[in-house]
C-alpha cells in the first residue's frame, strides 16, 4: 500500500478523551450512497425501485447526524469555566440527561440518561455543558463502559475537581432487537474519580439524588 493509511486512524492514546478522530481518506458522499445500496440489494431489495431510490441520501445524513460526535472535541466544550462561586464547593448533580447511541458491534441503537456529578474545586461549569459532553461521545460508535469512562475522564481532566461521579442506564438494541430479543432490560454502568470513590458517604449522597440504581457492568456481544 506503499506506506498509505487508509481508514480510520485514532491517536495512539486512549480513546477515551482523543478526539477529533482523523479519518484518512474518507469515503466521498457518492461512494457512501453506494454502500447503502450494496446493503439494500444485500438484504434482498432492490435500491431501484421507487420507495428506496432518496433511501442511500436519508441514511447517509442520518449517520452525519448520529456521529457528529466526531467532529466535536469534548474538552473544548467544557473550556469556559467559572471561579467566582463564593465559595460554593458542595456536590454539583445533573440527572437524567437523556442520550441516543449506537453500540460499535451492530450499529444497534443505545438509549439512555446519564447521571453526572462533580464536587467543585474553585471552578464550575454550566450545566448546558455536561449535557453537551455525553452528547459528544454519545454520537459515536459506543460500548457503553467506554462511554460512561470517557466522560468522567474528560470532566475530571479539565475542571479538576475534588471528584466525578457518573452513571449511566441504558437499553441495547443489539439485545432487544436481535440476538436473544429480551426486551425491558436496562444495562447500568458508573464511574467514580477521586471523592466518590474514596468516601462511601459522597457515593451515596450521588446515588441517593439519582435514585441509586444498581450498578452493574458488562458488553453485550
Amino acid at each position: 500500500m506503499n506506506g498509505k493509511r487508509i481508514g480510520i486512524v485514532e491517536s495512539l492514546k486512549s480513546t477515551s478523551h482523543c478526539t477529533p478522530v482523523e479519518i484518512i481518506n474518507k469515503p466521498t458522499q457518492k461512494e457512501a450512497e453506494e454502500a447503502v445500496r450494496t446493503l439494500l440489494r444485500w438484504a434482498g431489495d432492490n435500491p431501484s425501485r421507487e420507495g428506496l431510490l432518496d433511501t442511500p441520501k436519508r441514511v447517509t445524513k442520518a449517520f452525519g447526524e448520529w456521529f457528529a460526535g466526531y467532529e466535536i472535541d469534548p474538552k473544548e466544550i467544557l473550556a469556559r469555566t467559572f471561579e467566582e462561586v463564593e465559595g460554593y464547593d458542595e456536590m454539583v448533580v445533573l440527572r437524567n440527561v437523556r442520550f441516543e447511541s449506537h453500540c460499535e458491534h451492530h450499529l444497534a441503537p443505545i438509549i439512555g440518561k446519564a447521571h453526572i456529578a462533580y464536587l467543585p474545586d474553585r471552578r464550575v461549569v454550566g450545566i448546558s455543558k455536561l449535557a453537551r459532553l455525553v452528547d459528544a461521545y454519545g454520537k459515536r460508535l459506543q460500548i457503553q463502559e467506554k462511554m460512561t469512562a470517557q466522560i468522567a475522564k474528560t470532566l475530571n481532566d479539565v475542571l479538576q475537581p475534588k471528584g466525578v461521579g457518573v452513571v449511566i442506564e441504558a437499553s441495547h438494541g443489539c439485545m432487544t432487537t436481535r440476538g436473544i430479543h429480551k426486551s425491558g432490560l436496562t444495562m447500568v454502568t458508573s464511574q467514580m474519580i477521586g471523592a466518590f470513590r474514596e468516601q462511601s458517604s459522597t457515593r451515596r449522597e450521588f446515588l441517593s439524588a439519582i435514585g441509586n440504581p444498581t450498578s452493574g457492568s458488562g458488553h453485550i456481544d
